[in-house]
């Protein structure tokens, strides 16, 4: 891992998606986590309307990923995309903050910030682009490097906030924080991000208009590969909503545990993450995710039953392994389904995540209707377990 770390140094594109991508993550490790509860403990918002909320989000995330992976593959744009993005996620932040009503909630969190999500298909489909001319290993390696980049402030964050709300502070006081960091994030982007007529990488453009594009993406091969990693991710999406959700039904958890379990979770993550390079030396690349996927569900399956006693922070340790082994790798397999189109495969991570976040949000109403959180947590890891058999059973000999 050291030497992609040099790499990634010596490369001032590498280091802008790096920094942009911490900053990226400061923003979903406020809010993310915390989304959930406010929407329901402090806007009073209803199950059954923040599983709307949640899909229709997801529509909104998944168009505007989709339509910049075209836009990108067809002529030069990443900088005003990017720039476009960046500024959403400004305003979304903002609106927040200064509406402070479950309405304008409402229109961040379906409308603004889902948006804004097509950043980060675009900072990882650069990463791409500049780690192209290396070899296979190193440019899994640095992806990985990138998406550990995207989990560190998890780990730091998260306490943080934690140990700031068991102190008594608003949850809504992530808002004019997240903006602060929203605000940075534009300004680096303006400040360093290259103009498209001297980007100092080699593009493919895809020369396809856009019904042409999309065809090629919701081809059955490629399709149903990427509906089956959605499956394995909504694991995550699951996590993300239920956890505080589960802590907060728990006699004597409360927001500061949730903070505490994720910033240890993604601890663990992190080392496993700068690790995998070492693994892709002795298991191919599939059966690291498809492991990483079963380690996931044990933890998903435990939660409900664990959550009310002591032994439930041992679940950061399969919580963090497994997630690592999936989310590191997972980005470079999509990717690797369009060959050097670097648009395109942005646009697969979102359609991974219609798929990923669409389930979740399923899994989410059946679950709160038949019985309860815990239920949505059970139903996550039966999920998982059947994605893994069935990506095992259709890639069987596809990978080395």
């Amino acid at each position: 891992m050291i030497r992609q770390l040099r790499l990634i140094a010596t490369d001032p594109t590498l280091r802008l998606v790096v920094g942009a991508v911490l900053l990226f993550g400061i923003h979903a490790a406020s809010v993310a986590i915390y989304q959930s509860l406010i929407a329901i403990s402090v806007f009073g918002i209803s199950d059954r309307f923040y599983s709307f909320v949640l899909l229709v989000a997801l529509f909104v995330s998944v168009g505007a990923s989709v339509g910049v992976g075209i836009i990108t593959d067809q002529r030069p744009s990443r900088r005003s995309m990017a720039l476009s993005a960046s500024a959403l996620m400004v305003a979304g932040s903002a609106l927040v903050w200064m509406g402070n009503s479950p309405v304008y909630f409402v229109v961040a969190h379906m409308l603004l910030l889902p948006a804004s999500g097509s950043l980060f298909g675009q900072l990882f489909a650069v990463a791409r682009l500049a780690s192209a001319p290396l070899a296979v290993q190193d440019r899994d390696a640095i992806l990985a490097i990138v998406r550990a980049t995207f989990a560190v402030p998890f780990m730091i964050v998260l306490p943080l906030w934690g140990m700031a709300f068991d102190g008594g502070l608003s949850l809504l006081t992530i808002y004019p924080v997240v903006l602060l960091v929203s605000l940075s994030l534009l300004a680096l982007i303006w400040r360093s991000w290259p103009a498209d007529s001297a980007a100092p990488w080699t593009e493919q453009k895809s020369g396809l208009g856009f019904r042409a594009s999309i065809g090629e993406m919701v081809a059955p091969p490629v399709l149903i590969r990427v509906m089956l990693m959605g499956a394995i991710h909504s694991g995550s999406a699951i996590s993300g909503v239920v956890v505080g959700l589960i802590f907060n039904e728990a006699s004597g958890r409360g927001a500061g545990d949730v903070g505490l379990f994720f910033g240890l979770f993604v601890a663990v993550e992190v080392v496993v993450t700068l690790s995998v390079g070492q693994l892709l030396r002795v298991m191919p690349r599939l059966w690291i995710i498809t492991a990483g996927a079963g380690i996931y569900a044990v933890f998903l399956g435990l939660l409900p039953i664990l959550a009310p006693t002591p032994w439930v922070w041992a679940l950061v340790f399969p919580a963090g392994a497994g997630g690592a082994m999936v989310y590191a790798l997972a980005i470079g397999y999509l990717q690797d389904l369009m060959g050097r189109r670097a648009g395109a495969g942005a646009s697969l991570i979102a359609l991974q995540r219609l798929s990923s976040d669409g389930l979740s949000a399923l899994i989410f109403a059946i679950g709160t209707w038949i019985s309860g959180y815990g239920l949505v947590s059970i139903l996550g890891a039966a999920t998982l377990f059947a994605a893994i058999a069935a990506i095992l059973w259709l890639d069987r000999g596809r990978e080395p």
